[in-house]
């Protein structure tokens, strides 16, 4: 055993498995991921001794560190558009700016005289615990199921405040670094290190996005060459004057991110499989670094600053962010309650901290612990209280009854407007520009992207959907989009569009676990034969039937024409028709079928195709 201990490539291995542990463990509990990464790191670190980073890297952990830190907010940071601010709402836009700057000035005294951090570091503190983060918002939201108002308001302060917030506690940190220095110095290297972050954050920004826009970089080398010239710009700004590193990335990225004519989607699907590895790796470390005598330290002043920062602060910031926004007072209250911190604080404090230590900043080493404890304590108790406090609220959402359809095609926009006439909540998603396009124009919600993707489960609201509709040609994707939401949403919410008979040679048949997924509609309801009907006129109707008009009577006047897709209930309970599962219909049931075109009608209804299809199939 103390040979594994004193091994380091031993070692690193171990903190690789342990957090794709905690990742997977996290995923199927539906938790934060960063509460089972904060944990292992305190086992393994101060409880057992087993991972020492310090002994680990030596003088590589302060490097390592940095540049993780400064990826996760260049990442962040591209995540930032100007027009969100605007584009969700006075509310969001509000807590993002007024809204931090109160938390800030609420925590910055409280922590001075309670905890007797000098102001400087209650300053840098008070600026790193305004951010939220999108991480820890989104599992939570999945639990609790806010109304559509509450969840769209706290997803998207969680992704809009996390580079502002980071950037606000960059300025803070290069300003009690500069307080350091002699008074004189102090506004000169300040202002030093303000331009050159701006300056240079910008001109890479540009030259970066430049690069990308014109496509003078192979596609195969963007996510490495917009990574690696990121870290060039960190160590370049960082020379040029100490410390400005990370300014320097964060505007770069929000400059990045607001190029007119720049996609970074690509870039930030790269961010998924980077961010897994690298965060949660660097979650493990720093809480083990976290010393339990450092904890006792803080004392019940510690819970004085929490119980100011979760009761004073958030709900004051809410109130004062409120007008404008049309919220109702449950509603209000609901948002005073929920705002756990996630990955850039602690991330950012442990950075600080450790550059604070080499100017012997007294009272330093509180500021990570103290930044771990809101994390942990707003994390578990807002986890915890959520649910029942909406409940006791009524802000809950009512029991997902919407759909997702993944495909946009003809057929499928034609079954998102049936669906929300019957005001039914839908969302196409959808990897095709023109589809996504001519879904918007016809006013339906959309989702343009991979489904499955981080970015979707950010951004997208599933708080209304209970079921998932896979409408799309893409064979490879279908299974895997099919499998994430079955795990998400439970056994039975996704349903997809049959293959047809299946291939003679066994090495090309899909699994029979697959196949018995692939059962909507009917047998022959393929893709290629919906996505035909409905270039050749097809149309959705709803039958109601009666004691006069039965289902043989519908069977009679349709026969071969219909495509059953779904029926109705009196109780409007939409029931969707599966090869497995045959409906038992009464009166005052309907039915909603894809009706072929009479073969004289069809010819003189044929079109040529127009929309997405075409470029999908």
């Amino acid at each position: 055993m103390e040979h594994i201990l004193s091994n380091p490539m031993a070692m690193l291995v171990m903190v690789g498995i342990v957090s794709i542990a905690c990742q997977y463990l996290a995923f199927m509990l539906k938790l934060p991921a960063i509460l089972p990464l904060l944990l292992a790191g305190l086992v393994l670190g101060p409880i057992t001794g087993v991972l020492d980073p310090d002994t680990l890297f030596g003088d590589l952990l302060f490097p390592l560190v940095s540049l993780a830190v400064a990826i996760i907010l260049f990442e962040g940071a591209l995540t930032l558009k100007l027009s969100d601010l605007a584009g969700h709402g006075t509310m969001v836009r509000n807590l993002c700016t007024l809204g931090a700057l109160v938390t800030w000035l609420i925590a910055t005294p409280t922590a001075h005289f309670v905890l007797g951090m000098p102001m400087q570091l209650a300053a840098l503190f008070g600026a790193i615990v305004t951010v939220t983060g999108p991480t820890v918002i989104v599992p939570m939201l999945r639990s609790v199921r806010p109304n559509t108002r509450i969840s769209n308001i706290l997803r998207w302060e969680g992704i809009v405040i996390d580079p502002i917030g980071a950037l606000l506690a960059v300025l803070v940190y290069e300003y009690v670094v500069a307080s350091q220095s002699a008074l004189e110095h102090t506004l000169v290297i300040l202002l030093k290190v303000v331009a050159i972050g701006f300056g240079l954050g910008s001109l890479m920004g540009y030259f970066l996005g430049t690069l990308l826009r014109n496509n003078w970089v192979p596609h195969y080398l963007r996510n490495t060459a917009v990574l690696t010239l990121m870290l060039g710009a960190y160590a370049a700004s960082d020379l040029m004057s100490h410390e400005s590193g990370l300014l320097t990335v964060t505007v770069m990225g929000i400059w990045m991110a607001n190029m007119k004519g720049l996609d970074v989607d690509d870039i930030l699907e790269f961010k998924e499989t980077l961010s897994v590895l690298l965060i949660s790796a660097l979650f493990i470390l720093l809480a083990a670094r976290v010393e339990f005598f450092t904890l006792a330290q803080l004392g019940w002043g510690a819970l004085l600053v929490l119980g100011a920062i979760m009761f004073i602060a958030r709900p004051l910031s809410v109130f004062l962010s409120s007008p404008g926004s049309g919220l109702n007072w449950r509603e209000l209250a609901m948002l005073s309650w929920i705002a756990p911190r996630g990955i850039v604080a602690a991330a950012v404090s442990a950075l600080f901290a450790l550059k604070l230590e080499t100017f012997g900043l007294p009272r330093s080493e509180l500021l990570v612990p103290m930044v771990f404890l809101v994390i942990i304590a707003t994390v578990v108790l807002q986890s915890l209280t959520s649910k029942p406090i909406a409940k006791l609220l009524d802000v809950r959402a009512p029991y997902p009854n919407g759909y997702l359809l993944f495909g946009g095609g003809k057929f499928a926009r034609m079954l998102a407007k049936d669906l929300m006439e019957k005001e039914v909540p839908v969302i196409v998603a959808d990897t095709n520009w023109d589809a996504i396009r001519e879904a918007r124009m016809e006013n339906i919600p959309t989702y343009y992207g991979n489904p499955i993707s981080e970015h979707a489960s950010l951004t997208m609201d599933l708080s209304t959907v209970g079921k998932v509709l896979v409408l799309s040609p893409y064979k490879q994707l279908n299974p895997l989009v099919t499998y994430h939401f079955e795990h998400l949403l439970g056994d039975g919410s996704v349903l997809g569009l049959s293959q047809g008979t299946q291939e003679e040679r066994a090495s090309h048949r899909v699994s029979e676990e697959y196949a018995k997924k692939q059962e909507l509609f009917s047998e022959n309801a393929t893709y290629s034969r919906l996505a035909s009907l409905a270039a050749k006129g097809a149309t959705i109707r709803t039958t109601r039937l009666t004691d006069a008009f039965t289902i043989e009577d519908y069977r009679e006047t349709y026969g071969s024409r219909a495509t059953r897709l779904y029926a109705v209930d009196p109780q409007g309970k939409i029931h969707i028709y599966t090869v497995s599962h045959e409906l038992e219909l009464k009166p005052d049931w309907q039915i909603v079928s894809l009706i072929a075109p009479e073969e004289g009608a069809e010819r003189s209804a044929a079109v040529p195709v127009a929309d997405g299809d075409a470029a999908m199939g």
